[in-house]
């Protein structure tokens, strides 16, 4: 059921607003992490574990809270994600323990998955096929002018008056939003109100993923890491198999067997955030820790990069219109790739130009990916699918990002074990950060390959 009411402007603002907050506060946090440690006296695995519990928040919640939006409303599903996430915003602000704020973190995750899984949908059931790359478009701009301004704004509040701040800017841009949607946005969205939830998958689903994320950051520390990372792998096939027989399951998994565009446009998805999104955690504590450079100026240098996707996003989503969407997200991949392989050469006596020629490579390169393969993604479905394929690309980009901050993660818990990022320990971050990338570019490489094998079927 769609609501014809809902004004598409009014509802292209509401999902703007939102989508602008929550990669603002992926970015800026990534910049406060060395402030954030130091006052916790947080050990580097630690600060690993900052971004992974948001990211890991993100991914058990985004495909059952995607399902529940279209049984019970998916503006219901929105705005308590809105709520959510705005009420752990503010209680964060108190943290006097590194387990409370981490706790936290999981929780403001948990909010920005109900808020992921029903904003690209409920765009897409307001605005007309003709008019809904546009829209995209602008969506897509404003995630990336939350990660333009998460660096700069971030580095110069963590400098000027503490890294709880960044926290206190976004509180106003929630309120607004909870607002906009109680009051201004129409309606209600639930195509599959007669269907049941299914709860077996969901609880499969959830269990499979955090033996999986649990066992991957312990694989070094005891046999427990990898008994637990092998029963999620069990977990995740077996999650699989078990909805392939359920009438109503969370994860359709005839549309990913016999659609070979929505398949591969998603793989795509997880491997070049996978590969790609570490680039800017590594890259904070590199110019802090190794360079010197204070929270804020590392922040300027940062917001190089999704500044350029901010720019040619929507240029780039208008022309997945007239062009093959699939030919732009692989060419979009191999930039990508290109960039990753030259942050493999970065050293201590780095020059900040090149550190921004990477940067902007980067940035051009996932510009170029990232609308023209949401393109792909929603126009290889039928429209009664399309919550399913919202959610389930939300779902890919963000396990993509668990799985880069996972790797990073057990590679510092491996090299660096409970020592602190210092420039005492500059060499083993080094060779971290270089083996990290040396990985990453060569896993962008394969999700070339991977694009490439949907470009017939576009």
């Amino acid at each position: 059921m769609s609501d014809q009411k809902s004004d598409p402007k009014t509802t292209l603002l509401i999902v703007s607003i939102a989508q602008f907050f929550t990669p603002y506060m992926t970015s800026a946090v990534g910049v406060a992490i060395p402030a954030i440690g130091m006052e916790f006296k947080a050990s580097a695995f630690e600060l690993g574990l900052i971004q992974t519990a948001y990211m890991l928040g993100i991914s058990l919640f985004l495909v059952p809270s995607g399902r529940m939006a279209d049984i019970k409303g998916r503006k219901k599903v929105y705005t308590l994600g809105i709520l959510l996430f705005t009420i752990t915003t503010a209680i964060i602000l108190f943290s006097k323990t590194m387990v409370f704020f981490i706790a936290l973190r999981f929780l403001q995750g948990a909010g920005a998955s109900l808020i992921m899984s029903t904003s690209i949908a409920i765009l897409t059931s307001v605005f007309p096929a003709n008019k809904r790359g546009k829209a995209m478009g602008i969506v897509v701009a404003c995630v990336y002018l939350g990660l333009s301004a998460g660096p700069g704004l971030g580095g110069l509040l963590v400098t000027g008056i503490g890294w709880r701040f960044v926290f206190v800017l976004v509180i106003p841009f929630q309120l607004i939003a909870l607002y906009l949607t109680f009051f201004k946005l129409k309606g209600e969205w639930k195509e599959a109100e007669n269907e049941r939830f299914d709860w077996g998958g969901t609880i499969i689903y959830m269990a499979a993923l955090f033996l999986l994320i649990l066992g991957a950051t312990r694989l070094d520390t005891s046999a427990w890491g990898v008994y637990l990372f092998i029963a999620g792998l069990l977990g995740v096939v077996g999650f699989v198999v078990f909805e392939s027989y359920v009438k109503f399951p969370i994860l359709n998994v005839l549309l990913l067997r016999n659609n070979r565009v929505f398949a591969l446009s998603n793989l795509a998805t997880m491997i070049n955030y996978a590969s790609s999104f570490g680039i800017t955690f590594l890259f904070a504590i590199y110019l802090q820790v190794i360079k010197g450079f204070s929270a804020r100026d590392a922040g300027f240098i940062l917001i190089a990069q999704p500044v350029i996707q901010a720019v040619f996003s929507p240029v780039i989503g208008r022309l997945s219109d007239r062009f093959s969407s699939s030919k732009l997200a692989t060419l979009g991949m191999a930039v990508c790739a290109v960039s990753l392989f030259l942050c493999s050469f970065v050293t201590e006596t780095t020059s900040i130009v090149n550190i921004y020629l990477i940067l902007i490579i980067m940035g051009t390169g996932f510009a170029i990916f990232s609308s023209p393969n949401m393109n792909a993604v929603m126009s290889s479905v039928e429209s009664k699918y399309y919550g399913f394929a919202a959610s389930f690309v939300a779902t890919m980009r963000t396990i993509g990002m668990l799985v880069s901050m996972t790797f990073i993660t057990f590679l510092f818990s491996v090299l660096m074990g409970e020592l602190e990022v210092s420039y005492e320990t500059k060499d083993l971050f080094l060779a971290t950060m270089k083996i990290s990338f040396i990985l990453f570019s060569g896993l962008s490489v394969l999700g070339v390959f991977c694009s490439m094998g949907r470009i017939s079927k576009n």
